[in-house]
């Protein structure tokens, strides 16, 4: 028999039955795809190829390699050279058949540099002067306060002697400092102020009332209160201390501050006793007189210090109430 005709076993037949559908490579051999071949290799005769592996376009076979089937030819398969571009990154085209370039090859989107920054500088010219103008009138300020506030708590000197007047007006009433609490003999004193009244009653008489212990009052509001009020603590007890340093042991005031902080002190008073109904249903305010009671803090046993326990009292004088107090004007 002739080599050409030789049966299905032979160099220029087929391994099998000829089944239809099947791909066929060059010569009648079979292939089988799905490894890749580089451009030109080139396959002996007899060479038998496993599944699965794909043959790149341009493979040279020679006459009477078989192959195993199962995988697609080269031109079947998804090309991905064409879809890269030149520096291999991957491209996607667009809807309309245009190429998009990627943002890693494009970069990023450019960012306007004003909108980068923040804060003043964000700001117009003309925002940025009026903040820079508003930033110095606080710092100067501030500036002015501390200085002053420091002249008024420091020792007397040549600056507070000729200037006293201008630091007392920037002070009182609101930054008023007291530093007893730092002196080399801090207080040691429970100061209680005590007011009592005479009123009218509906028919005409005259009543005078007991002592009403205002402090009293206020530590019995502050007791339990986790946020208590500055009036509770401060109000009655710095309107005497201000009283106090504007008068002389005779109770006659010295200076204007002297008789502005009598009339505070008396106002004070005649709230709280409108708000204890001290006048009774019907009844208006004559007079108050304040007291004031004085007790020293005991030292502590181990202490060589000897303090008294009696409480001592100032009475000031009575003080005649103006009509429009009187019915309740004090709010």
């Amino acid at each position: 028999m002739d080599a050409h005709e030789e049966g299905p076993g032979g160099p220029g037949g087929r391994q099998g039955p000829e089944r239809a559908g099947e791909p066929h490579g060059t010569h009648g051999t079979q292939r089988t795809y799905g490894t890749h071949e580089a451009p030109g290799t080139h396959a002996a005769p007899g060479t038998q190829r496993t599944d699965g592996t794909h043959e790149a376009p341009g493979t040279h076979e020679a006459p009477g390699t078989q192959r195993t089937y199962g995988t697609h030819e080269a031109h079947e398969t998804q090309r991905t050279d064409e879809s890269r571009g030149t520096d291999g990154t991957q491209r996607t085209d667009g809807a309309d058949g245009t190429d998009v370039v990627p943002e890693s090859v494009a970069g990023p989107a450019p960012v306007d540099a004003a909108a980068a920054r923040g804060g003043v500088a964000a700001l117009s010219p003309r925002y940025q002067i009026g903040a820079a103008l508003a930033l110095a009138v606080v710092t100067v300020a501030a500036c002015v306060h501390l200085g002053t506030v420091f002249l008024f708590i420091a020792p007397s000197n040549t600056v507070t002697k000729q200037h006293g007047k201008a630091v007392d007006d920037w002070i009182y009433p609101e930054f008023e400092q007291n530093w007893k609490l730092f002196a080399p003999n801090p207080l040691q004193q429970n100061v209680g102020v005590q007011v009592r009244a005479v009123t009218r009653t509906p028919d005409g008489s005259a009543r005078t009332t007991g002592w009403y212990d205002l402090s009293a009052e206020d530590g019995r509001a502050i007791d339990g209160n986790p946020v208590p009020s500055h009036t509770q603590q401060n109000e009655l007890r710095r309107a005497f201390d201000v009283y106090a340093a504007t008068h002389d042991g005779e109770n006659r005031p010295v200076g204007l501050r002297g008789s502005l902080s009598e009339q505070y002190l008396r106002r004070i008073v005649v709230l709280r006793l409108g708000r204890d109904h001290a006048a009774g249903q019907g009844g208006a305010l004559e007079r108050v007189q304040v007291r004031v009671r004085t007790t020293n803090v005991l030292p502590p046993r181990w202490s060589t210090e000897k303090a008294s326990a009696a409480p001592s009292f100032r009475e000031l004088p009575w003080w005649t109430v103006p009509a429009d107090e009187a019915r309740g004007g004090v709010r």
